[in-house]
């Protein structure tokens, strides 16, 4: 992650790694439909747990998979 000026630049290459460890989780699991189109929820997620300073794309693919089951409904 680089900080220039007082802007954050997101890494990319966790968060992609961290939403493809989810997805491939959750549509494996039938939580999410089997396409290629990001499912934006889950994308919103991992995002927003990367910003308050997550980095760790294994824990952020977690905590990502937990917080969207448990806001989905059954």
């Amino acid at each position: 992650m680089l900080v220039e000026r007082g802007i954050q630049i997101m890494n990319f290459e966790v968060v992609g790694d961290a939403y493809a460890i989810a997805s491939n989780y959750l549509c494996r699991t039938g939580a999410i439909a089997d396409s290629v189109v990001t499912d934006d929820r889950l994308l919103e997620i991992i995002v927003k747990m990367f910003q308050h300073g997550e980095l760790n794309r294994l824990r952020l693919a977690n905590k990502a998979i937990a917080e969207f089951e448990a806001h989905t409904p059954a």
